[in-house]
């Protein structure tokens, strides 16, 4: 499930996900909305805040995450993940070797500070 996060206004998009992500979510509700964003704002300060009950993927969802990344890598200006496993974590700072912009990393229970960080 993805939630947009009630402080996402502008180029600042929060998302909460939850359950498994699935390839239909992608393409419905997480791509227009950043792209929208990157069409009338210019670069996204992105944050993506994974709940205690986040499952990963489905594996055409981990395609469509790959596919945008790669498409849009340099159109964030900041990506903040919250919450999330150690691979994730792993993958998030790999990523930034690629992305055009800042990441960080940070756990769940540092949310407001991750807003903070991606306001700023």
């Amino acid at each position: 499930m993805v939630e947009i996060l009630s402080g996402s206004q502008g180029n600042v998009v929060g998302l909460k996900v939850s359950g498994k992500l699935t390839d239909k979510e992608y393409k419905e509700i997480l791509i227009p909305k950043l792209e929208a964003v990157v069409k009338t704002e210019g670069k996204i300060r992105f944050l993506c805040y994974m709940d205690k009950d986040f499952k990963g993927w489905e594996m055409s969802a981990a395609w469509d995450d790959l596919t945008f990344w790669l498409k849009h890598k340099n159109d964030f200006s900041k990506l903040a993940v919250v919450g999330g496993t150690k691979w994730i974590e792993v993958g998030t700072k790999l990523s930034a070797h690629i992305m055009g912009g800042q990441v960080k990393v940070f756990p769940a229970e540092e949310l407001q500070k991750a807003w903070e960080w991606i306001k700023a």
